[in-house]
């Protein structure tokens, strides 16, 4: 085995935020139940369940289908107007996940939000943080392809590796809730840990499953990343994502963030 110095080191961790960070599925799904309804509609739990992860793109093309006779803008707009609004009057964290985000912060171990929730939403919720803990934030409206598409998880590695060359997918982490969100991880490559909370995953062992976030250290995802590593041939070649083969850079067009400060 080899030695702990040896190893390839924890140097970011990306962060779904809805369902992982902050418990705002609720609300996204209350938005939903009252747009149907304005438009004469009838929305149900199990569809709802459908958007969880979703990009907000695909989302409103559903609830088209659902008889809101609105252009996708127009619904992903009051959606997310919804949302703020209740986010500014309770801003519900899931269980662990500052303390997780604070302990990183202190280790200089960089974060980066990777979510399909659009810009406004995702700096409300950054703004509610004690410390500036994101170096930028990967949204829905900055890429091309949402999850499950790997694209978010590509463009935060690279946005990481412009700072640190020898960045890469083997020194990240990505933490994730939902099943569009996990299957992206994956994709891209980094080291996955899954925390389910509205819907079950399917048991996968690809990733590490978590029930919480709760009383998780930088140790555990230290620990994580080195067990990776130990069970790849550190030789055999570059960096490869299982969907994308190679990885590189993505798109200049792609590579889009809202970075903080």
């Amino acid at each position: 085995m080899q030695s702990t110095a040896s190893r390839p080191l924890l140097k970011a961790a990306l962060w779904d935020m809805d369902g992982t960070i902050v418990d705002t599925e609720p609300y996204w799904i209350d938005a939903e139940h009252a747009l149907v309804a304005a438009h004469g509609g009838e929305w149900s739990h199990e569809k709802a369940m459908q958007l969880v992860g979703q990009s907000l793109v695909f989302s409103a093309g559903i609830l088209q289908e659902a008889g809101v006779g609105l252009e996708r803008r127009e619904i992903i707009d009051i959606l997310t107007s919804h949302v703020i609004s209740l986010v500014r009057t309770s801003v519900p964290w899931r269980p662990g996940a500052r303390e997780l985000l604070d302990e990183l912060h202190t280790a200089g171990i960089r974060c980066a939000l990777v979510t399909m929730s659009e810009a406004p939403l995702a700096r409300e919720i950054v703004a509610s943080l004690p410390k500036p803990y994101f170096d930028f934030l990967v949204t829905g409206d900055t890429v091309t392809h949402g999850k499950p598409h790997p694209e978010a998880y590509l463009t935060a590695v690279e946005l990481l590796r412009q700072q640190d060359p020898e960045l890469g997918v083997r020194h990240c982490v990505a933490l994730e809730d939902s099943i569009p969100g996990v299957a992206a991880a994956m994709a891209s490559g980094v080291v996955t840990i899954a925390i389910p909370h509205l819907m079950p995953l399917p048991h996968d062992p690809r990733r590490t499953t978590w029930e919480t976030l709760a009383g998780r250290t930088v140790a555990d995802l230290e620990e994580l990343v080195a067990l990776r590593h130990e069970l790849r041939d550190a030789a055999s070649g570059p960096e490869t994502s299982p969907a994308t083969g190679p990885v590189a850079g993505p798109e200049t067009a792609a590579v889009r963030s809202l970075a903080l400060g």
